[in-house]
């Protein structure tokens, strides 16, 4: 009954989308028409066409978390500071993205790398289909740079893999027994100050079911950490019950499921040259720095028009 009360909610949905698009068209075309008008209009023009240009994004949304805010994790790859440099410059590079589209980002937890950047990450983004847009963003991102940790300033590729999951709903999407979870508590090891360091704030969730481990530390509070904990948990625990019914649908369509972190799906060469390309879609730029600085639109974009992330 829930999945069918969801099916019906997404169409009513849908046909929403439908009018305000058939209705926004109207009203561009009607001002682009309008010669007399256009240059005094041309601002409101424009306005139009992005939000016409967003409410088609949205018809492509079919996933049923795509509305939901979503759950970002960044861990770095096998190469010691030069990945975790990069990991650090994406962590930035998605919360630039975030500030741009006016999005809540928090950073949740980090693990700081020995000599700079960070092991990894996870960052809460809050905002109308926040999840939706960030799918395209879920895999293996490829760094190509000359080193700055190199006395000879080697050409250097570095790795990082990206989770996107949908912010799970408490005792509706996930339910956790208190039975299954482990609880342990320790003393902060990153940066946090004396007070982190010298009480045990640190959380460590384990799902005893799954052996999920979730670790958390970056709150001065212990009760803090426990409940970040228990929310990147349940994001998690949703992702895998997610991941499950996918690879289901697969192995019914014989189609091939590809195991742990793949190919890359995007590449950040900074030398010889300088190109982000996306390998899914072919989306390109040569402005490197603009990308970094969060400016994601592009590669979001082509994404979901490519109907990748679609979900049946």
């Amino acid at each position: 009954m829930r999945q069918l009360a969801e099916k019906a909610r997404l169409v009513e949905r849908w046909r929403g989308l439908e009018k305000k698009v058939a209705g926004m068209a109207e009203l561009l075309s009607l001002a682009e028409e309008d010669t007399s008008i256009k240059a005094e209009l041309q601002a409101e023009i424009e306005e139009v066409a992005l939000r016409l240009d967003g409410l088609e994004l949205e018809k492509a949304f079919s996933g049923d978390y795509d509305a939901r805010n979503a759950i970002l994790a960044i861990h770095a790859g096998a190469g010691g500071t030069e990945s975790q440099d990069w990991a650090e410059m994406l962590l930035r590079m998605y919360l630039r993205w975030a500030e741009r589209r006016r999005y809540q980002a928090e950073v949740l937890d980090t693990s700081p790398g020995e000599e700079a950047g960070i092991k990894s990450a996870v960052i809460e983004v809050k905002g109308n289909y926040a999840c939706g847009y960030l799918k395209s963003e879920h895999g293996v991102h490829r760094l190509v740079r000359l080193s700055p940790f190199n006395a000879d300033h080697a050409r250097h590729t570095s790795f990082a893999l990206v989770e996107v999951m949908p912010e799970a709903e408490a005792d509706v999407d996930v339910n956790i027994e208190p039975d299954d979870l482990k609880v342990d508590t320790f003393r902060s090891s990153g940066p946090g100050g004396q007070h982190m360091q010298k009480t045990s704030s640190a959380v460590r969730l384990t799902h005893l079911p799954t052996g999920l481990v979730i670790t958390c530390q970056s709150e001065r509070s212990q009760h803090q950490n426990k409940e970040i904990a228990l929310k990147i948990l349940q994001a998690r625990l949703l992702e895998l019950e997610r991941a499950k019914r996918s690879e289901e649908r697969a192995r019914l369509k014989g189609e091939h499921i590809a195991a742990g972190w793949g190919n890359q799906i995007r590449s950040y060469v900074l030398h010889p040259y300088k190109m982000v390309k996306d390998h899914r879609t072919d989306y390109q730029t040569s402005d490197t720095d603009a990308v970094l600085d969060g400016d994601l639109d592009g590669f979001i974009t082509a994404y979901l028009r490519s109907g990748l992330g679609r979900e049946e």
